[in-house]
């Protein structure tokens, strides 16, 4: 993949969605970087606090690691949760923030070996393997599997083992799962949703520009526009309901320090944080980032302490003020 797609283009656009909004000049409580050391027989999530780099706990996930080729494998949701996938178990773990740390508090089971979590719409929504499941929220808490459907690649049939690479909320209706299927171009599929719940009803399949490859991690625009890098041609894609497609140039945003290939990212309430992967370690690199969506590197990167870190959330005290 290439690093410069992988980190740049998604770096601009998380920033840009992060706003201004979340750039404070105080916080109440610490900023929580969390991330997945992935491993394939016993899983664990590490909780770093983003001013000291200082690692505070780590919290077994009750599962097995091993998703690879993804992103959002860890995802946060209003500064309270946190879900991590076992790709391994088919479960999602969930933790609930208490104070300055995480406790553990579930695993729900999937509907296909979970590879890419997002919320939204009252919702935990879990893509997996072959499948993207819906879960109920109810006071910061998952509930029960309230939606299921099948994917579908361009032209029909299951997606084959690797090909999901992640789930994102488009609006209160829809969802959009990618699945790279080189050397073909790849499928993004259109979710339908009801009252925030995956209806059931087969994907819309699109399939992506003639001529690329790989459609991976993607952010969203408030108007329903999503940004999705099509990692192995170099290129970034537009993508609306429509279906059409334009390509777009993105600028190097930052540079990462360690050398390391970045495969996931997430920003918020001015702190930035990348995970990346190379000779056989992983590092998680944090930026502070102004209302300008000017990146400076915040002290040295952390080394995680395993090869195939997965995932990065960022949870602020703000978020919990705010809901």
């Amino acid at each position: 993949m290439s690093k410069r797609v992988a980190f740049c283009s998604a770096a601009l656009v998380l920033v840009c969605a992060a706003g201004v909004a979340n750039v404070r000049g105080e916080h109440r409580g610490r900023t929580l970087v969390v991330t997945m050391t992935n491993d394939p027989i016993e899983n664990r999530i590490n909780v770093y606090d983003a001013d000291t780099h200082t690692l505070l706990q780590r919290l077994s996930t009750h599962g097995k690691g091993g998703v690879g080729g993804n992103a959002r494998g860890v995802r946060q949701h209003d500064g309270e949760l946190v879900a991590a996938v076992n790709n391994g178990s088919n479960t999602v773990a969930v933790f609930r923030r208490d104070g300055d740390i995480l406790k553990f508090d579930k695993v729900v089971s999937t509907s296909s070996a979970p590879v890419s979590v997002d919320f939204g719409n009252d919702h935990m929504y879990v893509a997996g393997a072959t499948t993207v499941d819906s879960f109920r929220l109810h006071r910061n808490t998952v509930e029960w599997l309230d939606g299921t459907s099948g994917l579908e690649l361009v032209g029909g049939g299951t997606p084959p083992s690797g090909s999901t690479a992640q789930v994102g909320v488009i609006n209160d209706k829809q969802l959009l799962v990618t699945l790279k299927t080189d050397p073909d171009p790849g499928t993004v599929d259109l979710v339908s949703l009801d009252e925030g719940r995956v209806t059931g009803a087969v994907p819309t399949a699109v399939s992506a520009p003639q001529g690329t490859l790989t459609p991976f991690g993607f952010a969203v625009y408030r108007d329903g526009t999503a940004v999705i890098t099509l990692a192995h041609s170099n290129q970034d894609g537009l993508f609306r309901s429509t279906g059409s497609h334009v390509f777009v140039d993105s600028q190097v945003a930052a540079a990462i320090a360690t050398g390391g290939a970045p495969t996931d990212i997430d920003a918020d309430a001015g702190v930035l944080g990348v995970i990346d992967h190379g000779a056989g370690q992983s590092h998680l690199s944090l930026f502070r980032y102004n209302e300008f969506g000017e990146l400076t590197a915040q002290g040295t990167p952390i080394t995680v302490g395993v090869p195939n870190a997965n995932g990065v959330a960022i949870l602020s005290a703000d978020d919990r003020d705010r809901t």
